[in-house]
């Protein structure tokens, strides 16, 4: 099989593509032959070493979370899945960026009929992302007020569709370029973050799903409601802040969850979610996709073929 493999943490210059033996799939695993890879920010941030205190990795490792593609052979004791089935999963925090995986059953759901294995790819971190945030974190009910810093993003699309399904008032917000992408979404209002102010645009909002961090954290706790909700994947809110202005504060790691995802690929069979691809590179140029994906730019998700 071919993969991607980084010898060093550094930026994505590190990354090599070599031909390495086919991986055997364990107990309750799966192989599968892999039709593409999601790209994520979680990928440069372990490549660039920023998580190696409490997330060491053995090197060379093979950069990538999600997958989606073909069950090629079973391990022992699997149920519920067969060779030939199409599946997508949040395999774990490596492994991805390759043409064949080894995954456990219990991370991956078939793919929705609804999408390509090249869309099926880039779902499964940012939807789980988006859902727990939201559904687990913040407890979001129907006609509540839900600001999304990031809207336009892999997760903050997701979560744009996501708050919308769950029946709240979205707000989104997002460069001016991708206000009409974010209203499609379902956001009722958005807000150009580089040329309006939100905290003199929004206020009494239920739930904040911070999807940017610093200033943009910092300037939000004032426009939530009293029992409000801060959430946010990306940076640990301040405690303190949140105490001084009576709401919660929600920092979370996303959780792997094959049924989770299956629920969600439901939504994508009824066509209540949609996902957007902005970019797709070949898997020997994961370090132009890496690139891009660094931008912080990119509207839904980059994705990696692993067949071209």
């Amino acid at each position: 099989m071919k993969a991607i493999r980084a010898y060093a943490y550094g930026g994505p210059e590190v990354l090599t593509l070599e031909d390495i033996p086919d991986p055997v799939p364990g107990d309750g695993e799966v192989l599968i032959d892999v039709a593409a890879s999601g790209v994520n920010p979680v990928d440069w941030k372990i490549l660039e070493g920023r998580m190696k205190a409490f997330l060491p990795l053995p090197l060379p490792y093979i950069p990538g979370v999600e997958v989606s593609g073909t069950i090629s052979a079973l391990g022992a004791g699997v149920t519920g899945f067969a060779v030939g089935d199409e599946v997508f999963g949040f395999i774990g925090i490596v492994g991805g960026y390759a043409t064949k995986v080894v995954a456990s059953v219990e991370r991956l759901a078939l793919v929705p009929q609804k999408l390509s294995l090249l869309d099926a790819a880039g779902v499964p971190a940012t939807a789980l992302t988006a859902w727990q945030a939201l559904h687990e974190h913040a407890g979001v009910k129907p006609g509540q007020r839900v600001l999304i810093h990031g809207a336009a993003g892999g997760v903050g699309s997701m979560a744009v569709q996501v708050a919308r399904i769950a029946g709240a008032n979205v707000i989104g917000s997002a460069s001016s370029g991708n206000l009409d992408y974010v209203r499609r979404l379902g956001a009722t209002q958005v807000i150009d973050y580089r040329t309006e102010s939100f905290e003199q645009i929004v206020s009494s909002v239920d739930i904040v799903l911070d999807l940017v961090g610093g200033e943009t954290q910092d300037r939000s706790w004032s426009l939530l409601k009293p029992g409000g909700v801060l959430v946010s994947p990306v940076s640990p809110p301040d405690a303190e802040r949140a105490r001084a202005a009576g709401v919660l504060a929600k920092h979370f790691a996303t959780r792997s969850d094959g049924k989770q995802l299956a629920a969600i690929a439901a939504h994508f069979d009824s066509s209540e979610l949609v996902a957007e691809v902005e970019a797709v590179f070949p898997l020997s140029r994961a370090a132009d996709a890496l690139k891009k994906n660094l931008t912080r730019h990119a509207r839904g998700k980059v994705v990696l073929d692993a067949i071209r």
